[in-house]
Order: C-alpha cells, then structure tokens, then sequence
C-alpha cells in the first residue's frame, strides 16, 4: 500500500510518498480502508518534532495523521460490534496514528459509526477537531451554555474554530470570531455574530466582557484573559504558546480555586462516544457542517502541510485516497 512516511523531524520535504506493507489486524483491530483523512495543527507539531524530549532524535511514529473515514475490509477474531463494510470514523491518536496512508489497523473500541448522510470527506473532518470544540465548550450541567451568553472564539476560522463557533450557535449563544482578516466573510456566513480582525484589534483590551472563551490559539497572558471573562464566566485553553499552556497549567488552578472564573486547559478525550454522537445529531439536524477549505491527493500531503503552517486555512485540509 502508499502511505507518505517520515524518518526524520523537520520540513515538510521530510515527508516522502513509499509503498509499505499493508498492515493484518489483531483480534481486537479491523483493517480500515481509508477514504479521507484530515489535517491537524498536531500534525505540524509531530512532525517539527515540537515538545519532543532532548533526547528524543527519531520520530516514533513513522505515518502521520490522526483523523479518518473509511470502511472495513478485514476484522479480528474479537471483533463484536462491526463487521466488514460498515462504514467508520476514528481518531487514531491513541493508537498511534497512521491516516496518511492507504490502510491502517485500527482498535474496535476506537471506532464510531459514520453516519449515512455524511460523505467520507466529511467524516473525516469530525474526529479531532470537531470533539475538541464541543469538549471545550461543554461543561458540567450548572455551568452549561445558556441560551443568550456570550461566547467568544479565538482562532474562530481554522478547522477546530469553525466547529466551536457553530457549536456555540446551537446551544444559542452570542458568538463573537476571533481571526485574521481574510477568514472573517467565512465566519459570519456559519454563523458568528460578530467578527474581530486580531491583526486590527486585541479583544483582551477592548472592554467587552464574555462569559466563555475557547482559544485554539493561545498567545495572551492568562491575567488577559481574565480580564475578558464575566463573573463565573469560563476561559478553556486549548493550543498556543508554550508561555501561554505554562502560565494555564499552573495559573489556572491558582485563579479558578480563588475566585468565581474558571480556567484551565481543555482535557480531550478522543473518541468520546457521548460527544461524538452529540456531533452526529448536529450535523443530521443542520446545525454544523463541516467547512473544507482545500482538498489533496494522498501523494500531496507535504504540499498540505506547508498550506497548513503557513495559517491560512479557512476550516480543514482533507486528504483523499485514490484507490
């Protein structure tokens, strides 16, 4: 089979398209004919070889990409819940990746239904950034998005954004989209209330008070942020600067024990099945729908990425095979 393998960190010219052998199930894993696969700013991390230790020269993964959409082709003897040819969606994060190719072997309990209205490109949006958005935007019953709040979205136009943005909308909030200026058209059509330019305005400093902020792309002081929410409101982190992640990780406890807001990093659990089919009703019901910014063959993956890094992307880059 293709897949596009990686041997070394660095540039995109790291990625090189290679036959490999196709893998066999375990008796607790189906072969997985991929159809699409997408693209994650985590993608970029692993291969840049960010946050790997000192000593930490190879990458342990050698095929990249956590989100898929495919069919069954083969089952281990344990397998119980599918069969061949059901159509599934997974992130491959805990198992260990492995999108970028024509097939991989994926864990049963990793694995969710597709559902028959959403095409494989879709599908393949939905995993990651899609469970991130409604995981950082869901919280326990007494603090719940109500109907009218203020929402704000901060990197509102990438592919984790445009989810959270029109996840927020459903549960009737007030959105506001935080992006640069080209992707600001995008955000208004799925949905945003109102549009901030980061490039023109800083929203820490503009006075506005909100009483949820989900930022994919962290570069503020958490004291900033702070100063954005309303009493009890609640800030959730996401990705950004490594100062940013620290001063969360060990502010935000501090912050949220002694006062009324709360703030913290948002724990992701891939693969939730709660959260994943709380996705499908949205999408069935035509309150989410995926935003596709670019589409590329398999054998075009490094050009993906560099479109990626470069932080342009309007929603997500998907992969598409061609078997």
């Amino acid at each position: 089979m293709k897949a596009i393998v990686y041997t070394e960190y660095g540039s995109p010219e790291v990625l090189q398209l290679q036959e490999v052998e196709k893998p066999t199930p375990k008796e607790n894993e189906v072969l997985v004919k991929i159809h699409a696969a997408s693209l994650n700013a985590a993608d970029l991390d692993l291969m840049r070889g960010r946050y790997q230790p000192p000593f930490s020269r190879k990458p342990r993964y050698e095929i990249l990409g956590s989100d898929i959409a495919g069919r069954i082709e083969a089952a281990g003897r344990s397998i119980k819940q599918f069969q061949i040819g059901d159509e599934i969606l997974a992130d491959l994060t805990k198992p260990g990746f492995g999108a970028f190719a024509e097939y991989v072997c994926v864990p049963e309990k990793e694995l969710r239904l597709k559902p028959v209205s959403m095409t494989f490109e879709q599908a393949a949006t939905i995993p990651q950034s899609a469970v991130v958005a409604i995981q950082g935007l869901k919280k326990k019953k007494k603090r719940q998005i109500q109907p009218g709040q203020k929402v704000l979205i901060n990197g509102a136009g990438g592919g984790m954004g445009t989810f959270a943005v029109q996840i927020a909308k459903s549960f009737g909030a007030e959105v506001t989209g935080v992006d640069s200026t080209e992707k600001l058209d995008m955000l208004r059509s799925i949905g945003a209330d109102h549009v901030i330019d980061y490039t023109q305005e800083d929203f820490t400093k503009s006075g506005q008070r909100y009483d949820r902020i989900l930022d994919v792309a962290g570069h503020h002081s958490i004291f900033d942020y702070k100063r954005a929410l309303n009493p009890k409101g609640i800030f959730g982190l996401v990705g950004g600067s490594k100062g940013t992640i620290l001063q969360t990780i060990f502010l935000g406890p501090l912050i949220s024990i002694f006062g009324s807001k709360k703030m913290g990093l948002v724990v992701w659990k891939p693969n939730n099945k709660d959260d994943m089919d709380s996705i499908k009703e949205l999408f069935e019901a035509g309150k989410i729908v995926p935003v596709i910014d670019k589409r590329y063959p398999l054998s075009e993956v490094a050009e993906a990425m560099r479109y990626l890094e470069e932080g342009h992307v309007r929603g997500k880059l998907v992969i598409t095979m061609e078997h």
